[in-house]
């Protein structure tokens, strides 16, 4: 007779990890699907870049309406159930965004983006929830790892953007087929996670106090606020200053920002090595002064081999400050999907308030020294950098 096989206690946190891994990667391709079409978005409503910037606002608005309720929600039915609820929305909400745009409706355009926006921030706090309680189950960093898979699905979902453009698929179709596939695979994985949330409505203590004040959670969204502006600015700004303050050619610049986030995707990808082998402070303290120096070679250097060197450095100090936010904001399983919740929504500010700020400095110092902005905000990055130290268990906050 064979013995019986003893059940690997480690079993449900793996496959809840590979999951996890794959439900970044689908939100993130949902991401891309909206965003490489969306000068097919305005070509197809008509827009200026100025309404077309207030019609992309209903996506904002719509993440930070759902990341402050999404706390409760993943409370009340879990991670995966809230998952599955923001996946839903987001595919309901391209295809009425797609549909809309054929027939030249803006208010459609943008209830639809405004539904599709909710879905993203709701499936983004719930899918870092489950993330951090497979931290907590592994033993060992791995929430940068979620991250870097986010955008190779942005990368997938671009490509097959790129050639939905260029082989002329009706916006209304790609919209709803592209994330149609996506968001099937999300609900599959969904019931793989691990239960995060489910039992944080009948904790002792979940529902002692906001979490808006807790300063320990404050203080780390904050942090998270800077990195992203970190990571933002770049999205938004740097080919436009490589192009503007070094002359360089349309796709030079480009180029330089896909070498940025080639480059903090690697630093996700290596980031569990250096947090497990460091520890949180001292490797947040190093990418606060990587993205500084990183920022003050490209805006200082006047030269583009240097200017390479720094777009790397600002690339891997960039990398680790969202997913580490995430991590501390999760430490007690009691309190983390209100604590993630409301990291979230403070992080993702910086959507919001970057461009603007960076447009207003840029029309009085030009293009590429408005990125100074994000230098500065390294500096209060490193003095909140402690936040994230891990608490023990008599003083963790609750």
């Amino acid at each position: 007779m064979t013995a019986a096989r003893t059940p690997d206690p480690a079993a449900p946190a793996v496959a809840a990890r590979n999951a996890v891994a794959l439900v970044f990667a689908l939100n993130g391709f949902c991401f891309a699907t909206l965003a490489s079409r969306v000068p097919d978005l305005r070509g197809s409503l008509d827009l200026s870049n100025g309404a077309l910037g207030a019609l992309l606002l209903s996506v904002a608005v719509g993440s930070m309406v759902g990341m402050p309720a999404s706390g409760h929600l993943i409370e009340r039915w879990g991670a995966g159930a809230v998952v599955r609820l923001g996946a839903l929305a987001d595919l309901l909400g391209l295809v009425v965004a797609g549909l809309a745009a054929t027939s030249g409706s803006v208010i459609g355009a943008a209830s639809g983006l405004l539904a599709y926006g909710f879905g993203t921030g709701v499936w983004d706090v719930a899918m870092n929830v489950d993330g951090a309680a497979v931290e907590r189950a592994l033993g060992r960093s791995i929430m940068p790892r979620f991250h870097a898979g986010w955008s190779l699905g942005t990368f997938t979902g671009a490509g097959l953007g790129a050639v939905a453009a260029g082989v002329g698929v009706p916006l209304s179709a790609h919209y709803a087929v592209a994330p149609a596939f996506a968001v099937a695979g999300a609900l599959v994985a969904s019931r793989r996670l691990l239960p995060a949330g489910e039992d944080q409505a009948d904790a002792g203590d979940a529902a002692a106090g906001s979490a808006w004040l807790e300063p320990r959670t404050l203080a780390i969204g904050l942090m998270v606020l800077a990195f992203t502006l970190a990571e933002g600015s770049a999205n938004d700004w740097l080919a436009l200053g490589l192009i503007d303050g070094y002359d360089a050619r349309h796709w030079v610049g480009v180029l330089g920002f896909a070498l940025f986030v080639a480059s903090m995707t690697l630093g996700r990808l290596g980031g569990p090595i250096v947090l497990d082998r460091f520890g949180r402070v001292p490797s947040m303290l190093g990418s606060a002064l990587a993205a500084l120096v990183g920022v003050l070679i490209v805006v200082w250097s006047g030269v583009a081999a240097l200017a390479v060197l720094g777009i790397v450095l600002w690339g891997f100090g960039a990398a680790l400050g969202f997913p580490v936010g995430m991590s501390a904001a999760g430490d007690d399983p009691a309190r983390s999907a209100r604590r993630v919740s409301v990291v979230s929504t403070i992080g993702y500010g910086a959507f919001l308030s970057g461009p603007p700020l960076l447009g207003f400095v840029g029309d009085h110092v030009g293009t590429l020294d408005s990125l100074l902005v994000v230098a500065v905000a390294m500096l209060p990055a490193a003095v909140l950098v402690g936040s994230v130290r891990t608490p023990s268990r008599s003083s963790a906050p609750r």
